[in-house]
């Protein structure tokens, strides 16, 4: 069993709901983002995705476009990221999501990609641009490294698209709160309730909802229906508001015990 199935396991045997924060790696750079990793490790996060910057990133909003822009200000890869993973594991089992495009895992490697990040301690990997379709010798190696496989659903995704990526997809599943790319928010979609029951019709995967969850109403609101909320934007924003600031770690850890409603 992966780390991140064991976490799901053991908060629905507690009755509780994964708090999943998103940072971008190297924003605004990779000394800062590990401490903010483990200051959101501390702050109670059950699950971090961790995300690759990328030169033409398509579905990511302005905030989180502007974070790559500042972490690519100095060459940046996979390779570059994955030494900062392993130094965090030495200190948290938190599982960790490489939250990536295809392109740059590519450029990292093209062979033994999953015992590589296995021994990082990547826990598991979400493409944004990789499809069920053209998925299956990629989960194979994932699955091969003991790595799950995580993929997005969208609002547009018909049922026969949702049974496709249940049979993809492990660790959990990546619902979209709306179609279009990630961003803060006021409000989350009504009709995602309806997306995460008929995901759940076609796997017994645990869900996550994602794009545009902003505020701890979101977070209640997302947690009713759903196994796990997903905070990316929000945080990232935070970074870029305090980008000078020496304590900048705990200002972004400070905001997700916020969104915890801790």
């Amino acid at each position: 069993m992966t780390r991140i199935s064991q976490k799901f396991q053991q908060l629905n045997a507690a009755g509780r709901r994964a708090f999943i924060p998103y940072i971008t790696a190297g924003d605004p750079d990779l000394a800062t983002t590990e401490q903010i990793l483990l200051a959101l490790a501390d702050a109670g996060a059950d699950v971090i995705e961790l995300g690759v910057p990328f030169s033409d990133p398509m579905a990511d909003g302005p905030v989180i476009q502007r974070a790559s822009e500042r972490a690519l200000k100095t060459p940046l890869g996979v390779a570059d990221i994955l030494p900062l993973v392993a130094r965090f594991r030495q200190r948290s089992d938190v599982p960790i999501v490489l939250f990536t495009y295809f392109n740059p895992l590519m450029q990292f490697s093209r062979t033994n990609v999953g015992a590589q990040l296995k021994a990082a301690g990547i826990d598991g990997v979400l493409i944004t641009d990789m499809i069920p379709e053209e998925a299956s010798e990629f989960a194979a190696e994932m699955r091969q490294a003991e790595i799950d496989t995580i993929f997005l659903v969208a609002p547009t995704s018909t049922d026969e698209r949702i049974r496709l990526i249940a049979e993809s997809a492990s660790g959990f599943i990546y619902v979209v709160a709306r179609t279009g790319v990630t961003g803060v928010r006021t409000e989350v979609s009504s009709e995602v309730r309806e997306l995460v029951a008929r995901v759940r019709q076609a796997s017994a995967l645990p869900v996550a909802v994602g794009f545009g969850v902003s505020t701890p109403e979101h977070v209640r609101e997302v947690w009713s229906y759903a196994d796990g909320a997903v905070v990316g934007s929000r945080l990232v924003l935070e970074i870029e508001q305090n980008l000078s600031a020496p304590n900048l770690a705990e200002r972004v850890a400070q905001l997700a015990r916020e969104l915890k409603g801790q």
